[in-house]
């Protein structure tokens, strides 16, 4: 029996097949069992095409049997088989694919009876596309032998090889229609523990993986080990809430039921059927960068990257679940994807689905939408963020922030419908929480004009903002912002600017004495029952600043400060008579300015620079008071 090459310059090709193109090797299983799906799919639509009745799908099964005595995996089926020819074909040249021929031949059916045969493929879905898959299984062994009797044949013919050395082809004996794959393993060595593949765990384990929704049953012995129907081909009013739930549990790893199940199917120019799911809580990962995100992706039931992220975008990444579909352009490996034009349709309809299922949420169950986006919401407010601001439109809507008047989450639609007439900005305030942000002197006057704030508890938030600089047509505004004039006045403005002329060099001192922390002490008719407050000038806030200090490489970035006095305050009273009365008066001037500013600091949330130093003016002052 004489040795045959591989055609097509084999040698270097199949070592690169094995060696280059598939990156694990436990995707060999994978292969072989969807070669004998493609050959049992082949036979079943013989029998559709030639009219036998009462020939179902699961009259084909596939086997698996491990032998660890003979160190051997065998993958049976009972599909079409080949004849020599077709072996040596198939098999003897390197990504020539049976599979992808049977395809184009039905594709290309012009008469009537192969309309009807073409009509009746269709209840079939052939996997294979490269012509490669097969040689995966040199990862794992050291010689491979393939016996097959094609349909309507007495003949089986066995094809045997070590690898790139070739391979023979001889007449042999089997009593059945279909192929015969037995891998003998390789002997362990390092990290290469092949006896694992001869474990029924590690075969289960493999099947349920990448192979649960091959449409023919696969056994070990006895046991069936796929599920066959994927949950998302079953017809939608057949499948009760708790088998969503228990789906997404088992393949999820999660131990509560999902907030949202959302499943769609889109025919088009790219096909696809996606299963989805919004966790009930964040994962204890998912703020961290080790949180992978990422969609299953099947290609034809069968699993090809168990979390693509480019089906899915970083704002809604929180999103689980899987998209099917047979239209996509796979890599000759059938692990990864080549970045097309289908990727990117899939990915699009599936962010437009996300998307309307927020909205119906938010609109039909305010409540669990509430309890959903405290866990998730921070993440799209990143969305936001990002790239400029340039995801606004999908994102702007959805997002939530608290009240100042509703006492509850709101949206900016929400907020802009009960703006005041003479209202023209939508006021936010920054804080650790909403109880302190609620205290703070800043907000004395917006709240005084009856207007509603938005109060920004993520670190995120005022950054958001920023990007985002208004939301139809209506500019944010903090209330810390030195500027607030919109709101005020003429009025008040002529006040404010009579009683500054009137204390000009009382505020001038205090200028000088807090050179390097602020860079302007003024009036302000924001304050109505505090005596002080601290507003800032710029882009850069108070709570941003604090953002900017905790990072890793802190850049310098500092708040330009405006220390602000409540002109109509005892204080100020106090302040003008120290003034006054001399040289000494200026001492105690001194001494209250440097205890305001330190007050406005507490007040605002921020650290004092020298801690024991206010503790010990405290104190003094305290004495004095006897």
């Amino acid at each position: 029996m004489a040795k045959k090459q591989f055609k097509a310059e084999s040698k270097k090709l199949l070592d690169l097949m094995i060696n280059s193109i598939y990156t694990h090797k436990d995707i060999f299983l994978r292969e072989l069992i969807s070669n004998a799906s493609d050959a049992s799919d082949k036979l079943y639509y013989r029998y559709l095409q030639s009219g036998v009745a009462g020939v179902r799908k699961n009259d084909f099964v596939i086997d698996l049997i491990p032998d660890k005595d003979l160190r051997t995996l065998t993958i049976r089926d009972h599909g079409i088989g080949m004849t020599m020819e077709e072996l040596e074909s198939n098999l003897g040249t390197i990504a020539r694919s049976g599979s992808q021929l049977f395809k184009q031949e039905q594709a290309g059916s012009e008469s009537a009876e192969e309309a009807a045969g073409a009509k009746a493929a269709k209840t079939i879905d052939i996997i294979g596309q490269f012509g490669v898959g097969f040689y995966s299984a040199f990862m794992v062994a050291d010689l491979v032998t393939v016996t097959s009797r094609a349909y309507g044949s007495d003949q089986a013919y066995r094809w045997q090889s070590r690898g790139a050395d070739g391979y023979t082809i001889e007449e042999a004996i089997q009593d059945e229609t279909g192929t015969e794959v037995v891998l003998h393993l390789k002997e362990d060595s390092g990290e290469d523990e092949y006896s694992t593949y001869l474990d029924p765990y590690t075969l289960k384990a493999l099947v349920k993986k990448y192979s649960d929704y091959i449409h023919y049953p696969i056994r070990l012995a006895d046991e069936t080990l796929n599920a066959m129907e994927p949950i998302w081909k079953r017809q939608k009013s057949k499948v009760k809430p708790e088998e969503y739930n228990e789906y997404y549990k088992a393949k999820c790893g999660d131990y509560l039921d999902p907030a949202r199940v959302i499943r769609t199917s889109v025919e088009g120019v790219s096909s696809f059927t996606a299963l989805l799911f919004i966790p009930s809580h964040t994962p204890f990962d998912y703020y961290s960068k080790d949180y992978e995100k990422g969609l299953s992706l099947y290609s034809s039931g069968v699993m090809i990257m168990e979390k693509c992220p480019d089906l899915i975008p970083d704002y809604f990444s929180f999103v689980k679940g899987l998209v099917d579909s047979q239209d996509l352009s796979l890599n000759i490996s059938r692990e990864t994807l080549q970045q097309d034009r289908q990727l990117k349709n899939i990915a699009k309809n599936v962010e437009k689905k996300i998307r309307r299922d927020l909205e119906s949420w938010l609109k039909d169950d305010r409540e669990g939408y509430e309890k959903f986006f405290a866990e998730f919401g921070k993440q799209m407010k990143v969305g936001l963020y990002e790239n400029f601001g340039a995801n606004r439109d999908v994102l702007q809507d959805l997002v939530l922030f608290w009240s100042s008047t509703e006492k509850k989450p709101v949206t900016f639609a929400e907020y802009v419908s009960r703006m005041k007439e003479d209202q023209t900005c939508i006021y936010y305030a920054a804080g650790e929480s909403v109880d302190k942000i609620d205290l703070l002197p800043q907000t004395e006057y917006v709240k005084a004009k009856g207007y509603e704030i938005l109060y920004l508890t993520d670190e995120v938030d005022e950054f958001v903002l920023q990007m985002l600089m208004n939301y139809k047509e209506k500019p944010f505004r903090s209330v810390s912002a030195e500027e607030m004039s919109e709101s005020e006045t003429e009025e008040e403005r002529a006040r404010i600017a009579q009683a500054e002329e009137e204390n000009k060099d009382l505020l001038a001192y205090l200028r000088e004495i807090l050179t390097g922390k602020v860079s302007e002490v003024k009036l302000s008719p924001r304050l109505t029952a505090s005596a002080v407050c601290l507003t800032t000038k710029g882009g850069i806030s108070l709570e941003m600043e604090k953002v900017f200090q905790q990072m890793p490489f802190d850049q310098g970035f500092r708040a330009e400060r405006v220390l602000e006095l409540n002109p109509d305050h005892e204080v100020l009273g106090v302040l003008r008579e120290a003034f006054a009365a001399g040289e000494e008066g200026k001492e105690k001037v001194k001494t209250l300015a440097s205890l305001l500013y330190d007050q406005a600091l507490l007040i605002s949330g921020q650290p004092i620079d020298d801690p024991v130093a206010f503790s010990r003016l405290i104190n003094e002052l305290i004495v004095k008071a006897r």
